[in-house]
């Protein structure tokens, strides 16, 4: 064992019995490595990474190669979903140094810190004209005994660039609209028409960009832009059929090795669920296909079935690899998950098996083609993707056939689960579960989200100080949460209040708000630095400007801004948010595709503020019909309050401490009222019975 068995990483503890002398990120490596003048080999990745895991078997787990790590190097593995600072930070070194970055990343630092060389993986010998990890080992180590000056210069100048591209110069947008069309241009450009998605392989989910086009979509005045609309709709179309949908067991993996989506690596990550069924859920509130719902209803129940803690909270992955047998030592990528044919065969009757492997692209040969493949191991196998829609005369069959077949699955080894619950990823799950809850009218759902929040109240909240921490593992708790914790799980509490209307969820979010400007707020330039003050071995504080497989902190914190400012009038959070546009004015202006998720934050800065406030009793069937009608269709720049009744007066009272026209909301000679506001002036409400006229006029039925 080495110092990672007292860790309680998931990820640390896959090499906790790795013959290199691992220390977890701590001053301790570092103090040995200031002691003994040694250079510093730091390894970042996450436990569900099929390439870290491909890296591990070859170079850590080879003791030759563990001696010449141990030898010449101090050795440190971070988690990069409990350390995100420490990853970013890196991870900007790396891609600035070879043009791109990944996992598993390896960088090489002083023993003060200082990056002087990095890459990401490394095979075990010198291939194809690539160095091999000990070759590159041996020469570090060379440079750092016969020119240590040189290396210490250069991590000096490499420090010195990561501290300018972590400042900012606000600029004011002189077109606040030039962005949003620019982006959307860019991507009806790199639209792939054939298989949707934006460009060419690989492929990955990125459902900023389609949340970003949907709202895009809806913003004329003349109905949707059906061009942009078909973009969203065909890429979610495209994903939902292809081979990164699981269609037996539900939920969607990482990414698509090709244009199809058809060939995934087969991880699945919290992150990626949660968003991927918010954008199916409004791909259905806009369109009103049922196979949107479904998408949104098969993504969250794989994540009650799978993905949840008995405590209430979300567990973080799905490994892509999982053991060929259960007494096998051998492990494989997608081998939970693949099928050949006679198994298909064996499990079903003729009838159904022939209908199965029609619709699913099952062919005896397999449907993975080796230049599909990038590791050999699929080819021969079957990777389900739906050969056209569904006849409804064969759904039932399709259905009995799935059904059967993840009963057979279940009982295959199964992957790894990553069951730490991370505040932030929860968060976005939170999201989903309110805003599906909320539109299908589903109390499950809610509920999922309203027990997920009451985890993290209870055990990633420092009961003291009210701070939220980053993650927790069977009772064990990292301390000391990120800016992306406090901004996902805010965004997720105030669609939670706007799904349950308790107001309790609105003072946690509104307090949060609060923590994370003291904590995270940069005063000098404005923005929200990633990590916190006081952390003596992080050299640089950054900010995170990029919406990639998840929303940046910034882009969410500055969408929070605005749902403050428009639920609570509060003018400090509207004059943060803009200050977030000003600091992003740059690639807002050059390279506004870079950032989807602030440029749906933008699109709301530029809408109407609407506010809908309904006064009844929560569980008066006129305030129920009301509620489920100002729920209906896809308003993203709405706001919906819920007043009055004895259970809602805590929640009157404190909203009109910010609000005061909301203490004069009340119901009408009895009857549930709603109160439609634009700006914070409000027409005259109406009640259920005249709602079919007032609502349709007024825009909140759609």
């Amino acid at each position: 064992m080495n110092h990672l068995s007292a860790t309680s990483s998931p990820y640390l503890l896959q090499h906790a019995e790795n013959p290199v002398e691992w220390y977890p990120w701590g001053e301790e490596a570092f103090a040995r490595a200031r002691e003994e003048q040694k250079p510093i080999f730091l390894s970042i990745g996450y436990s569900t990474c099929h390439w870290c895991h491909v890296m591990a078997h070859e170079s850590f787990e080879n003791p030759e190669i563990a001696a010449l790590m141990n030898e010449h190097f101090i050795n440190v593995k971070v988690d990069r979903e409990e350390r995100p600072d420490v990853d970013r930070l890196y991870m900007a070194y790396v891609q600035g140094l070879t043009g791109s970055g990944g996992w598993p990343m390896s960088v090489w630092l002083t023993p003060e810190l200082k990056p002087f060389f990095g890459g990401t993986y490394f095979p075990p010998e010198n291939r194809h004209g690539r160095a091999g990890f000990p070759s590159v080992l041996m020469q570090l180590s060379q440079l750092w005994e016969q020119n240590r000056e040189k290396i210490e210069q250069e991590a000096i100048r490499s420090l010195a660039a990561l501290q300018v591209s972590a400042r900012s110069e606000a600029i004011t947008l002189t077109d606040p609209k030039a962005p949003l069309e620019r982006a959307a241009e860019y991507f009806l450009r790199i639209y792939d028409e054939e298989w949707g998605g934006f460009g060419s392989a690989p492929k990955f989910p990125r459902p900023s960009v389609l949340f970003f086009l949907l709202r895009q979509a809806g913003a004329g005045s003349s109905g949707y832009n059906q061009e942009l609309l078909r973009l969203v709709l065909g890429t979610l179309d495209r994903m939902a059929a292809g081979g990164i949908h699981d269609h037996l067991g539900g939920g969607f993996h990482r990414y698509s090795v090709d244009r199809e989506w058809h060939v995934p690596h087969f991880e699945k990550m919290l992150y990626d669920q949660a968003q991927l069924a918010m954008a199916y859920l409004e791909a259905w509130q806009v369109a009103g296909e049922k196979r949107h719902a479904d998408v949104a209803h098969d993504i969250l129940r794989y994540v009650q079935r799978e993905m949840t803690s008995p405590e209430g909270g979300f567990y973080s992955a799905e490994d892509a690899d999982s053991l060929l047998k259960h007494d096998s030592t051998e492990h494989a990528e997608g081998a939970f998950f693949v099928w050949t044919k006679e198994e298909v065969m064996e499990a079903l009757s003729s009838e159904e098996a022939a209908l199965f492997c029609r619709h699913y692209g099952v062919h005896s040969h397999g449907n993975v083609n080796p230049s599909s493949d990038p590791h050999g191991e699929l080819f021969g196998k079957n990777v389900l993707m739906e050969q056209g829609m569904i006849p409804e005369s064969k759904r039932a069959s399709l259905e009995r056939s799935k059904k059967i077949l993840l009963d057979v699955r279940s009982r295959r080894p199964r992957p790894h689960l990553d069951d730490k619950i991370l505040c932030a990823w929860n968060g976005l799950m939170i999201s989903a579960f309110a805003r599906a809850g909320a539109a299908m009218g589903d109390k499950g759902y809610v509920g999922a989200a309203e027990a997920a929040a009451e985890f993290i109240k209870a055990q990633l909240t420092n009961q003291r100080t009210g701070e939220l921490c980053r993650s927790w593992r069977k009772g064990r708790v990292l301390e000391a949460g990120f800016a992306e914790d406090y901004a996902f799980l805010i965004q997720g509490l105030l669609d939670l209040y706007e799904a349950t209307f308790k107001i309790a969820w609105l003072q946690w979010a509104f307090d949060l708000q609060s923590i994370m400007d003291r904590l995270f707020w940069d005063e000098a330039e404005g923005g929200y630095f990633s990590s916190a003050k006081g952390d003596p071995h992080l050299l640089v504080r950054m900010k995170d400007d990029y919406d990639g497989a998840e929303p940046s902190a910034n882009s969410v914190a500055t969408l929070n801004l605005l749902r403050f400012s428009q639920m609570l009038g509060d003018d400090g959070s509207a004059k943060k948010a803009k200050q977030i546009f000003a600091l992003s004015g740059r690639p807002l202006d050059g390279m506004p595709a870079a950032v989807p998720q602030l440029l749906v934050a933008l699109q709301y800065s530029q809408s109407s503020k609407r506010q809908v406030v309904i006064a009844g009793k929560s569980t008066s069937p006129d305030t129920k019909a009301l509620i489920a009608a100002a729920r209906k269709g896809f308003h993203p720049y709405d706001v919906l309050l819920l007043v009055g009744g004895a259970e809602g007066a805590e929640g009157q009272a404190w909203l009109s401490e910010r609000i005061p026209s909301i203490a004069g909301m009340k119901p009408i000679d009895g009857k549930a009222a709603l109160y439609h506001c634009e700006n914070f002036t409000c027409s005259a409400p109406v009640t259920l019975s005249d709602f079919s006229v007032e609502l349709e006029s007024s825009g909140v039925l759609g």
